[in-house]
């Protein structure tokens, strides 16, 4: 029903459906029959449109505090009428139009019929406002893009014509007016709907973030009323960001940097959304974004030296010479910086990424998490996600609905992500309109309910302003908003492109027109913010303090590398051979007994499956007979043995909690009620914890997520699993880009564990290889690690090396299928026990010839051992070898 409310009611019906409307809440019967059966069954949005009758929606309420979680909104405690008593006096909350309501002289049956009428449509009219007035705000800057005119928001289809504009109507505080004219309500509207902000939040289906926004920007007409020393702080922001442009310009003309010129009010946003945030309780803020605006936001927002972005320019490395990496180009390279906001310290990190765009989204909603875990915070408002994008990135690449699908899952959440379009109008040279099917790029956006706020960039108070808001909703609701920040590109793709082969007549607007800070320096002058003199003081102090940095920056050396502090100190770089860190795996049997005898209890007060009680009296007797130890049990044993060390461990893929092969049941379902129940919680007080997730349906996303928590958290151990190891190349840029690569690029290490179910066992080609030759084509200079493991005890032993080493290498594992549940596939408790380590290479396990008389040695991995080994067996065929290569990669130098 709620869409004939944005629709049926709307447009050209409007007029005469109100008047209906207005003779039905009179009296119901004096209606068709039809239309009686239509108003019935309109009660609820009856009451959106009519319950604004009740009071401003942002007005103080007498309940109490309005807009708090928990709270009911003004607008819902005043409007609602009685169930069954549908008069027009009830339904306004029993204030129907008289002379004491400033309507002196209509007090007849007719003026009163009218006086409802009027309010009912001025009521439509502000709804469909609220649900379209973006569509003709004014947000290009270059005005292109003409949006002047929309049917459903001329007030002639509400029956308002020029000679009833100036009519008092009764909308009791609605807008925050009593009564008002029809011209005074399209004022208001306008102002609030259809200036330089658009706002799109009618979409959203909780009442009480509805209001939330309703309230937020209509008390104020959505603008915010800058002090001179705000506005003076907008104008130095606005200086610095066009000024480093310009002078990167003068200095290294048609050199690649990917500008920020034409969207340069984003880092005053920036600015806002961090300072609100530490006013709000915000103690770290994880940055990610694209190329383009990035060395901009480096060194305005995360305070990298200017001397150090020159020097750069001029082909000095970013690192230290005794630090070994490739490096990256300048405009991809991230860091981290400590800022204080109004006695507010916020720690930035801005995380590397590659050229794909979005690809480094879920890996900042990964590190979000980890440092969340890491203060505790169950409400996740210490650490915040920001993500800054592109319209045609935004509205083109899957990974921005993976990541936005995530916002609210568990084991995925983080308490909100405010998301940053800098739209440009433009990809590369595609054109909106060939780029996606949607009026706007941040469309996609409203499948979580996010709140959408357009805005144009030429209007930095503007941009400020809802930079603030968005760090609020985020604060009170925990969930994403979205900025859609309308600008343009000065420059081509790069500063070496000619644009004007593809657009001639954006490009022909953009060289007459101004710069943000031009256009802006005007506003502040005509305000008497100050003179002239001032604004060219500004600028000439800044440009000087450039000029400064430029002629140090020849002589510049870094000292330090931005790596390996905070969670990462105590680690360091791997230098020597890898086989000399094989540090201590073993484990105690007293500990082994302790965790085995914990995941094999049956949980009391829990109605468990039948076979699932089976599996755990069979793994009961493993334990306590020492032997028969399968893969999922060793899997735990290597869990549950971590935990209580203290290092945690974090499991997700689509079906992680049970297996795909119904193999793990880490997790316990009670057949009853469907309680959840994980045995590896519960070995002893003070243990680290345990997080298993059922992902949804993603590769890509899901595994950039956990990738990114592998990076903020190095003490914990982090794996991924997917359902069949043919689906991990659906997650191919997130391996190439970051996991295989991020080191050497970035000098940034991860342990993350991949585990790629891999075997031909008869499932055709789309369920049966992990591509193992594809991750060997991806190895270089020790990066990552390869196995293919054929006994649980060496895979416990590979699962705890990934922690207990002082380095972290991502681990790429051949998991088994079929073998996990094979008679042979077993081994001893002690064999995870004292004196015990992962071995790269196991040699012959059987009774043989003497070792000269074996005829042949053959080097075989993974499954195929065991096939040999039956055929062995069944030949009787004693001078025949069998050795298994464990690990890959890094290759075995010995045995």
């Amino acid at each position: 029903m709620a869409s004939i409310i944005d629709t049926f009611l709307s447009g050209t019906n409007a007029t005469y459906i109100a008047e209906m409307y207005a003779r039905f809440l009179d009296e119901p019967n004096s209606v068709d029959q039809s239309w009686l059966s239509f108003f019935n069954g309109l009660e609820d949005d009856a009451r959106d449109v009519l319950g604004d009758l009740g009071g401003a929606s942002w007005s103080p309420s007498e309940s109490g505090v309005i807009g708090r979680k928990g709270d009911t909104a003004a607008e819902d405690i005043q409007a609602a009428p009685h169930r069954g008593d549908s008069s027009a006096a009830a339904m306004m909350g029993g204030r129907l139009p008289t002379m004491s309501n400033g309507l002196e002289g209509r007090a007849d049956a007719n003026s009163v019929r009218q006086a409802t009428l009027d309010s009912i449509s001025a009521l439509m009219m502000v709804r469909v406002y609220r649900v379209r007035g973006h569509l003709i705000a004014n947000f290009d800057p270059l005005g292109i893009e003409g949006n002047a005119y929309h049917p459903e928001l001329d007030p002639k289809t509400y029956g308002f014509k020029e000679t009833d504009m100036d009519r008092p109507i009764f909308i009791n505080n609605v807008l925050g007016l009593e009564t008002a004219t029809a011209r005074e309500i399209l004022q208001v509207l306008k102002e609030t709907y259809c200036s330089s902000i658009g706002v799109e939040f009618m979409h959203m289906q909780d009442p009480e973030e509805r209001s939330w926004i309703q309230r937020r920007i209509e008390g104020i007409r959505n603008q915010t009323q800058f002090t001179f020393k705000g506005k003076r702080f907008i104008y130095q922001r606005l200086v610095e960001a066009e000024g480093f442009e310009k002078f990167l310009d003068k200095k290294y003309t048609g050199t690649k940097r990917f500008g920020l010129d034409g969207g340069e009010s984003l880092i005053a946003a920036l600015e806002q959304i961090l300072k609100r945030g530490g006013q709000l309780g915000v103690k770290e803020v994880v940055l990610g974004m694209p190329h383009r605006g990035r060395l901009n936001v480096l060194a305005s927002i995360m305070a990298k030296p200017y001397i150090a972005m020159f020097s750069e320019f001029q082909g000095i490395s970013s690192k230290p010479d005794d630090i070994m990496g490739s490096g990256d180009v300048k405009y991809h390279l991230g860091t981290s910086a400590d800022r204080v906001f109004d006695e507010h310290k916020v720690h930035l990190s801005l995380t590397a990424n590659p050229s794909h765009l979005e690809a480094v989204n879920t890996v900042v909603l990964g590190k979000v998490r980890a440092k969340q875990h890491q203060y505790g915070d169950e409400t996740r408002n210490s650490v915040m996600g920001l993500l800054m994008h592109g319209d045609a990135a935004f509205a083109g690449q899957g990974l921005v609905p993976e990541a936005l699908d995530l916002s609210q899952l568990r084991g995925y959440r983080t308490g909100g992500t405010i998301h940053f379009i800098v739209n440009n109008q433009i990809g590369f040279t595609t054109a909106p309109s060939k780029s996606r099917s949607s009026p706007y790029p941040s469309d996609v956006a409203k499948g979580i309910q996010a709140p959408i706020f357009h805005v144009n960039g030429d209007d930095p108070e503007a941009v400020v302003h809802v930079a603030r808001i968005a760090a609020e909703f985020r604060h009170e609701f925990g969930r994403d908003v979205i900025i859609d920040m309308f600008c343009y590109r000065r420059h081509g793709h790069n500063e070496g492109d000619e644009p004007m082969f593809t657009q001639p007549i954006m490009y022909k607007a953009i060289a007459k027109h101004p710069t943000t800070r031009q256009i802006y320096a005007r506003k502040l002058l005509s305000e008497g913010v100050f003179n002239e003199g001032e604004a060219d003081d500004i600028d000439n102090d800044f440009d000087a303090y450039l000029e400064k940095e430029f002629q140090a920056s020849s002589s510049y050396k870094p000292n330090k590398a931005d790596w390996l502090e905070g969670k990462w100190s105590g680690l360091a770089q791997l230098i020597e051979d890898e086989e000399l860190h094989d540090d201590d795996t073993s484990v105690s049997m007293e500990l082994l007994n302790e965790v085995g005898m914990a995941i094999s209890a049956e949980p009391e007060n829990f109605e468990i499956n039948s076979k699932i009680a089976r599996q755990l009296r069979n793994k009961r007797k493993m334990i306590e007979t020492g032997a028969g130890i399968d893969w999922a049990t060793a899997e735990a044993l290597a869990f549950g043995t971590l935990m209580v060390e203290g290092t945690g461990v974090r499991l997700s893929g689509q079906d992680s909690g049970r297996g795909t092969f119904s193999h793990r049941h880490c997790v316990l379902i009670d057949q009853v009620n469907e309680n959840r129940y994980f045995p590896l919680s519960y070995i002893r007080d003070g243990q680290a914890g345990f997080e298993v997730m059922d992902s949804p349906l993603s590769e890509a996303g899901v595994l950039g997520f956990e990738y990114g928590y592998s990076l903020a958290d190095p003490h914990t151990l982090v794996l991924w699993e997917a359902q069949f190891g043919d689906f991990a190349n659906g997650a191919q840029v997130i391996i190439d880009q970051f996991i295989v690569s991020g080191e050497t690029k970035w000098l940034r290490m991860s342990g993350i564990v991949m585990l790629l179910p891999h075997g031909f066992e008869g499932q055709g080609p789309e369920h049966s290889s992990a591509r193992p030759e594809r991750f060997l084509q991806l190895c270089a200079e020790d990066n990552i690690q390869v196995v293919n493991i054929t006994t649980p005890a060496n895979y416990f032993h590979a699962l705890r090396r990934q922690v207990r080493r002082n380095f972290r290498k991502p681990m790429i594992v051949m998991a088994p299928k079929s073998l996990l549940r094979h008679k042979l596939v077993v081994s001893k408790l002690g064999e995870m026990g004292p004196d015990t380590r992962f071995r790269r290479v196991l040699p012959e396990t059987d009774r043989l010839v003497l070792d000269k008389d074996v005829r042949r040695v053959v080097l075989c991995s993974g499954k195929v051992y065991y096939d040999l080994l039956q055929a062995r067996r069944d030949g009787d065929i004693k001078d025949v070898a069998l050795v298994r290569l464990e690990q890959f990669y890094p290759w075995p130098r010995k045995t």
